[in-house]
């Protein structure tokens, strides 16, 4: 393992989710990692882009016996640029490169569809991980729940972008 938490991955592959049950274990884990912890009610943790269809692409991540352990969303905002939403992985699989392998699926969906341009809203304590993977600060993002400060990053994809399945084992 690198530096920035890249590793092979041996135990869980990415996809996006599929049936009701994989929708609603998503969503969960999305409440349960970025929203519960301060507060906030359930149904927070989706806004108007998931209810979309034009070009929103989820990434989750599945361990071989089929427990959801992180996710992610990536939809267009003004073209060519994207915006990276909900990245969240299960605290026992942090370090283990989960986060990056979402990021780099992410990623390579959305240039697939036409990105040159990725932005996001890093929390404070994940701006570390997205200076890992090539994301520069572009000035102070928002401070949601009255303490969760945020940067904002962007990162430029290159036509050679990491393909996803290079990066996991299934």
């Amino acid at each position: 393992m690198d530096n920035c938490g890249q590793a092979r991955a041996l135990e869980w592959r990415i996809t996006p989710p599929q049936t009701v049950a994989e929708w609603d274990a998503y969503f969960a884990l999305r409440h349960a990692i970025l929203r519960a912890p301060h507060g906030a009610p359930l149904g927070s943790e989706r806004d108007e882009h998931d209810a979309s269809e034009s070009g929103v692409l989820h990434a989750a991540a599945w361990t071989i016996h089929g427990s959801l352990i992180g996710c992610g969303r990536i939809h267009p905002l003004a073209d060519p640029c994207w915006q990276i939403r909900y990245m969240a992985v299960l605290p026992a699989w942090r370090g283990r490169g989960v986060g990056g392998a979402l990021l780099r699926y992410l990623e390579f969906r959305a240039a697939q569809a036409g990105a040159k341009r990725v932005v996001l809203q890093a929390r404070v304590a994940a701006e570390a991980f997205y200076r890992c993977r090539g994301y520069r600060r572009v000035g102070p993002g928002p401070v949601l729940f009255g303490s969760v400060c945020h940067w904002t990053m962007e990162r430029v994809l290159t036509s050679e972008q990491d393909h996803p399945e290079e990066t996991q084992q299934n």
